[in-house]
């Protein structure tokens, strides 16, 4: 069910009208969070993407990077077990996207399964437990780092594998 499920899009929809704290008070009602839990959870992930200065602030004044950390919190309020995140890294600086990583990596361990659609395959090699080379749609290899690295002729980044796998595959 939705309750299980968490998705940041590569382009954050947000109700630009509505400043960040009721952007998170809007989603803990989508969830039916009980007020309490969503309060305390709210100021902690606002604290932990360093938003809570902008809590009271119309998201139509964030920044790209801004309302993309807001998506991150949004979709963490409510403790999914799977997300699927897409092209996480647009808009963030490299001081976030470092904090992004950790914060996926922990979020991992605790036992949620992260998808992740990037075309950042030099971040991929620093977070991906299992990677899936999609070509054209089409899924062409799928397994660990080092077993996609392994079917390379000559590894030398995930770039060059990725490259190498994909320049003859069928369209």
């Amino acid at each position: 069910t939705k309750a299980l499920l968490g998705y940041i899009p590569d382009t954050p929809f947000l109700y630009e009208r509505l400043t960040g704290m009721e952007f998170m008070r809007f989603v803990a009602g989508l969830y039916r969070l009980p007020e309490e839990q969503a309060a305390r959870e709210t100021e902690e992930l606002l604290g932990l993407f360093e938003l809570a200065g902008a809590a009271h602030a119309l998201i139509e004044e964030y920044s790209h990077g801004m309302r993309q950390k807001l998506s991150f919190a949004s979709c963490f309020l409510h403790h999914p077990r799977v997300v699927v995140v897409d092209e996480p890294w647009v808009g963030l600086d490299p001081k976030n996207i470092r904090f992004v990583k950790r914060f996926l990596r922990e979020k991992t361990r605790e036992g949620v399964t992260v998808f992740m659609s990037t075309h950042s395959l030099d971040i991929v090699e620093d977070v991906a437990d299992m990677i899936g080379i999609v070509h054209h749609g089409r899924l062409l290899h799928a397994g660990s780092t080092a077993d996609i690295m392994a079917l390379s002729r000559n590894p030398g980044s995930l770039e060059d594998v990725f490259l190498e796998l994909t320049e003859d595959a069928p369209l």
